[in-house]
């Protein structure tokens, strides 16, 4: 008799387990852990499109290609194509403070929603390079002199242009690095259509958190980004 209780017990038991789980009371713990930890995993979004890199303090160094496929390249001081007329970068790469690269990515999405893109000539410089450049033209007037540095070693400054969709640059007056009054900002005597490209570029950069130098219609700096100091970091070259 008590064998025949043992036996209906555990069938009883095994039907409530059963019709339990048929009705969704018995919940698997496993896939809602496995979700929480993908959320946790996912990367942040870095402009228009999400990005499979860890959010950092806005003060590390990080390299623009990693958060966006989006821009153009001609990093001069990797070649001997500037005015130095002296190739100072063993590798071009574009390296900034992440916050600056953030505040690009974002630049760079309004433009690409009106047919353009921008174009990276310089990014982050280190303090060795600035004191290189410093010695082929030591004048302040051209190189900022290293004692001082400038935003560029600071991972802050960034000097570009902009592209159409089929890599065409937009006329702009001068080329990049040129040192004369027509380089300026304010300078007036343009053509029209120099004129709108100049306005286009400034005025969504400086809507983008970033500021213009007088001089240099192609530079701009983050906004406050001189609190950052001085930097001679190194990026790896393969």
């Amino acid at each position: 008799m008590k064998a025949l209780l043992i036996l209906f017990f555990i069938f009883s038991s095994f039907l409530f387990i059963s019709c339990s789980a048929k009705k969704g009371i018995v919940v698997s713990q496993s896939n809602t852990a496995e979700v929480a930890v993908r959320k946790e995993k996912e990367p942040p979004a870095i402009g228009p499109q999400k990005q499979d890199r860890t959010e950092f303090n806005d003060s590390v160094f990080v390299n623009l290609k990693d958060y966006s496929s989006n821009f153009d390249y001609d990093m001069r001081y990797a070649t001997s194509n500037n005015f130095l007329k002296a190739k100072v970068y063993d590798c071009a790469e574009c390296y900034l403070r992440f916050k600056t690269v953030k505040a690009l990515v974002a630049a760079n999405a309004k433009f690409l929603k009106k047919g353009y893109r921008i174009k990276i000539f310089d990014c982050y410089r280190p303090l060795d390079i600035q004191k290189k450049m410093w010695v082929i033209v030591p004048n302040a007037k051209y190189v900022a002199n290293p004692e001082t540095g400038s935003i560029h070693n600071r991972g802050g400054a960034v000097d570009l242009t902009l592209v159409d969709l089929d890599g065409k640059e937009l006329n702009m007056g001068t080329d990049f690095d040129f040192f004369g009054i027509e380089a300026s900002q304010d300078y007036d005597l343009l053509s029209d259509e120099i004129k709108q490209n100049r306005k286009l570029l400034r005025t969504t950069m400086t809507k983008s958190d970033f500021k213009i130098i007088d001089s240099e219609w192609w530079h701009y700096n983050l906004k406050n980004a001189k609190k950052y100091s001085l930097s001679n970091f190194k990026w790896m070259c393969d």
